[in-house]
């Protein structure tokens, strides 16, 4: 890597952490007040879940397109978009708040949702920038900048609902706050350059864009391929399901409402201050030790919850809850950009996205349900033993390919 080349990677790095910390801002407020949001604004509890559904799915759905177009077009108009999505979306739910609109505010969760599904991409970006051996640790450098998001609740929006009766005008004013973050991600994001999916082109050689791009179904046959997309739709869905309806169980727990931002940085404190050091480790180590490991941390933190009530006890738990969807993550988004060139790597990272937001869409209704219906301990039991299924599968499949594992599948087949 020359001198010159090294410069333009770690400036690039450093916009794209920037732009990811606004986004973890803006979707801090939303996991924090959503569900409280559409329970005011339509005044029926039992939809609680909806919410986080309609942000979860719109960000599922808008993860594909946005993907493909990213081969097509590059990862910068396309992120550039994703920011101004955000921007919308914020403004039109601070709208259905001061007119007391569910249509707005659901309208405003769907762009939020979109915003965030194509601005998480920016991995795929980050993927571009760094060779192979060192990729699992240039998508951790990105996805660092998320972790100065998880100042921003405490900074930004708590100071604005402090010492106010909870209610759709105190929320108004949050949300517009959070639109202002999307503008400066919008800033930053225009500041990239050249774009990353050339670099990768030209620097690494580890695609060609003239080469015809192999269709979904073939990238997903590729070995090592499978096992990442299950462990990150699952760690993902395990991961942002349980947050985003933190908000209501820890106000049913008898808490405020701003306590909600306490419990919400410390989770997005887990998720991402560690990421620097388990990048490296993952390179390491290997990407398959990682994806299990990150999926039993995430059921262990997750069953926790069903005996805790405390504030500091569910920031503890919702931070080991953010480390391993850390862990498994980071380890799935670099085994599939090693198995993807640069004209693949947006559909392939797009795709995972649709079905980790489809499965953390269609958990979050469904735990909504469960909770009213059965209580906090049915719902952190229940999506704790989902996260352990893959894990297991994948320790299974790993053993059974092991030369002990063949001696005794040889051995009980006789």
């Amino acid at each position: 890597m020359t001198a010159r080349t090294g410069s333009v990677v770690r400036r690039n790095t450093v916009l794209l952490a920037g732009a990811l910390a606004c986004l973890s801002g803006m979707v801090q407020l939303v996991v924090a007040v959503s569900t409280i949001t559409l329970v005011l604004v339509t005044g029926i509890e039992s939809i609680l879940g909806l919410a986080p559904a309609i942000f979860l799915a719109a960000a599922a759905a808008a993860a594909l397109p946005a993907g493909r177009a990213m081969d097509r077009w590059g990862r910068v108009p396309v992120l550039a978009a994703g920011c101004c999505a955000g921007i919308a979306g914020c403004t039109l739910a601070a709208a259905g708040c001061r007119w007391d609109s569910a249509l707005l505010v659901g309208a405003g969760f769907a762009l939020v949702g979109v915003s965030s599904g194509t601005v998480l991409l920016a991995r795929a970006a980050a993927a571009d920038l760094y060779p192979p051996e060192r990729r699992a640790r240039g998508i951790s450098y990105v996805l660092f900048g998320a972790l100065f998001g998880a100042a921003l609740g405490p900074l930004v929006f708590r100071p604005l609902l402090a010492g106010k009766e909870l209610s759709l005008d105190a929320l108004a004013l949050p949300y517009l706050a959070a639109a202002g973050l999307m503008v400066v991600a919008l800033a930053l994001v225009l500041l990239v350059r050249p774009d990353p999916k050339r670099l990768a082109q030209e620097w690494w050689g580890d695609g060609i864009d003239e080469a015809p791009a192999v269709e979904l179904r073939g990238i997903v046959a590729r070995r090592g391929v499978l096992a990442a997309v299950v462990a990150a739709v699952t760690s993902f869905a395990v991961m942002v399901s349980v947050m985003n309806l933190t908000g209501y169980v820890v106000v049913g727990h008898g808490h405020h409402q701003r306590d909600v931002f306490t419990v919400i940085s410390a989770h997005i404190v887990g998720m991402y201050a560690l990421v620097l050091v388990i990048g490296g480790l993952i390179d390491r180590l290997g990407r398959r030790p990682a994806l299990v490991g990150g999926l039993a941390i995430a059921a262990l933190s997750t069953g926790g919850l069903a005996w805790i009530e405390s504030v500091p006890w569910t920031s503890l738990a919702l931070f080991g809850l953010g480390l391993g969807w850390n862990v498994s993550y980071v380890a799935a988004a670099a085994e599939l950009s090693d198995s993807a060139a640069p004209n693949e790597r947006g559909k392939l990272l797009g795709l995972t996205d649709l079905l980790s937001g489809a499965a953390g869409a269609g958990l979050a209704l469904v735990g909504g349900v469960v909770y009213t219906g059965l209580g906090v301990a049915a719902l952190a039991l229940a999506i704790a033993a989902l996260a352990l299924v893959p894990a297991v599968w994948m320790s299974a499949r790993t053993l059974l390919q092991s030369p002990l594992g063949a001696r005794w599948v040889r051995r009980f087949s006789v």
